[in-house]
């Protein structure tokens, strides 16, 4: 719990709320406006509504429904990431796939919440937002970390040369060690370091053979 002079030494944090759901967004409202350190700056309860919004000054945080009347919430967190670079924006929303979660961080959300909480406890939520942070309902959090977990343990196994990829410099070391190998002078050559090509006629390198 913050106390009342950290409170007032603080400038109150200002909510916006994107939210169809009159009574959800009724009581969202009235816990944020009873709260001393927020303040409420705005409400929409449509998509349309909510970019229009967007055209006043910018909110620290923003509180965006998915599924609204007259399209997606995902259209207003996109614009918002661009409109109000400063806003921290997060999801409340009743869509917990992982279609809907992976697309809203891509647009720019910082927190996804489930609306299986009351309003009252989304309050600690926001402070949690507004101080850098990125709260997550669990069943998300472990949900985002299973897809991530599977990407990484799938990466080693693309990556991971072929056998013959692996032999390929092997042999290519060698030639470039037999190549640089320094030649035998013709005064210190003994007989066994002397190597004749055999072609399947005979001899190639012009020494005659006793009869």
């Amino acid at each position: 719990m913050q106390s009342a002079r950290a409170v007032q030494e603080q400038p109150p944090i200002h909510v916006a709320i994107v939210e169809d759901d009159p009574g959800f967004s009724d009581a969202l409202s009235t816990v944020v406006q009873a709260v001393p350190d927020m303040w409420l700056a705005a409400t929409a309860g449509t998509r349309a509504a909510g970019l229009a919004m967007l055209q006043g000054p910018p909110a620290d945080v923003l509180l965006v429904d998915l599924g609204l009347p007259d399209g997606s919430g995902i259209d207003v967190i996109r614009a918002a990431a661009k409109q109000w670079p400063s806003c921290s924006i997060m999801v409340s929303t009743n869509f917990g796939d992982e279609t809907h979660v992976m697309r809203s961080i891509e647009a720019g959300a910082s927190g996804y919440l489930l609306k299986d909480r009351s309003p009252a406890k989304t309050i600690d939520e926001i402070r949690s937002l507004a101080n850098g942070g990125s709260p997550i309902s669990p069943i998300i959090a472990r949900m985002v970390l299973a897809r991530f977990g599977k990407a990484a343990r799938a990466t080693p196994a693309l990556n991971r040369p072929s056998p013959r990829m692996r032999r390929r410099p092997c042999r290519r070391a060698r030639r470039r060690s037999w190549s640089s190998s320094p030649r035998a002078s013709p005064r210190t050559r003994s007989r066994g370091s002397w190597r004749c090509p055999i072609s399947r006629s005979g001899p190639s390198c012009g020494a005659s053979t006793a009869s």
